[in-house]
């Protein structure tokens, strides 16, 4: 038979658990989940982040020469982000839909996961793919 003790301990714990789950919601989500973010286009940061991403895919694939100018068809301009998500780990990991525009013009949708990590001043570019999403047209 439980004692009066161990019952006041379970529903201290039980509580303990719905006021996390409830603060947890209110300040963005399930502590560790992704994020979904609002107000992308008056974004700054956002964008930034975006057009970062853009650049360190076009010099990873070695598009950029000496001059700053491009050589290659797969040159990516970066137009915006269209959706972001954002995910607290030991920093920030950031998951963009970012529209590019390539040097014939055509708009594509990719998919780009960023880390960003304050304390150390550091961003690092972690996946940058072709979305499954159609293509956006303005």
């Amino acid at each position: 038979m439980a004692t009066l003790s161990s019952v006041k301990i379970t529903l201290a714990f039980l509580l303990a658990i719905c006021l996390l789950s409830h603060y947890s919601e209110a300040f963005g989500g399930l502590l560790g989940g992704r994020t979904k973010l609002k107000n992308l286009k008056t974004d700054k940061e956002i964008q930034d982040l975006g057009r970062y991403a853009v650049e360190r895919y076009n010099t990873q694939k070695g598009i950029y020469i000496k001059n700053g100018s491009t050589s290659t068809e797969d040159h990516l301009k970066f137009q915006e982000v269209v959706e972001a998500e954002k995910q607290v780990v030991s920093g920030i990991k950031y998951y963009l839909k970012i529209t590019a525009v390539t040097k014939s013009g055509t708009t594509n949708t990719f998919n780009a996961v960023l880390m960003v990590t304050p304390w150390k001043n550091s961003k690092q570019l972690l996946r940058f793919t072709p979305s499954h999403s159609p293509a956006v047209t303005k």
